[in-house]
């Protein structure tokens, strides 16, 4: 029998990562799955007394999640939080990521308050994305500051750099911005590992994948661009998100 993990309220907060988006399960709560609702039924299955809220939202700046989810995550109560955040303000033109660093070093001092169990992600490597991939650099200055981040306020680092397995095309959605539900599968597989907690949470094997002819992979690009990316850059044009109208799907236990 798994040994029984020492937390009981388990709060998430970030942005589109954290609310699931590229796992769709329309019966759940918000309609998407995702890592953070896996992690949760793993956990809740090693201890009697066990809740779950899940306040992220899609298109959520740094800014905005410190701003709307911490207060609210706070008065939950949790005694484990996790947080992602700054992933939409790193791949914004102009960012900094030493500023934004700096506002999250702000945002984890917050969340440390009460001493509840921090678990904080990195970026992954995008350095096979189209486009994205222009912003590997200011990623892994921005990991590394997260790190030093970590380490002065003891928090667990959830490593996406490291996750190497998230460069093979199947772990993502179309869109390409977003994790496919075999993404999410295993990024809560190493959640789970970063809490120390036992899980059955099956490891992705991949079968090679058939290559591809150059004219028929920038065929799938072109389409891509116009089917997500143009869209993507528009709603920065207009000054819009795609969580607008959106609200927590999990706001209380």
């Amino acid at each position: 029998m798994a040994q029984q993990h020492p937390w009981s309220r388990f709060v998430a907060i970030g942005d589109s990562f954290t609310e699931g988006i590229g796992d769709p399960e329309p019966e759940l709560p918000g309609g998407h799955r995702g890592w953070a609702d896996r992690v949760a039924e793993v956990l809740a299955a090693q201890t009697d007394d066990f809740a779950y809220a899940n306040l992220a939202i899609r298109g959520r700046l740094l800014q905005q999640i410190s701003d709307e989810q911490v207060d609210a995550a706070l008065e939950l109560k949790p005694d484990l939080i996790t947080v992602s955040a700054g992933g939409n303000d790193i791949i914004r033109p102009g960012t900094d990521p030493d500023d934004i660093s700096q506002r999250f070093e702000s945002m984890i001092e917050r969340l440390r308050r009460d001493d509840a169990t921090v678990l904080m992600f990195n970026g992954p490597d995008i350095g096979m994305t189209p486009v994205l991939n222009r912003v590997r650099g200011k990623v892994a200055i921005y990991n590394e500051n997260l790190r030093a981040i970590a380490q002065r306020h003891d928090c667990i680092v959830a490593d996406m750099w490291a996750l190497r397995e998230l460069a093979d095309p199947r772990m993502w959605a179309p869109d390409r911005l977003h994790f496919s539900p075999i993404g999410h599968s295993t990024v809560a597989a190493m959640v789970l590992d970063a809490l120390a907690v036992d899980h059955a949470l099956e490891p992705f094997f991949a079968e090679p994948l058939p290559p591809r002819r150059w004219r028929e992979a920038r065929a799938e690009d072109l389409g891509w661009a116009r089917e997500f990316l143009v869209p993507w850059v528009l709603r920065r044009v207009r000054h819009q998100s795609s969580g607008d109208a959106v609200t927590p799907k999990r706001p209380n236990y």
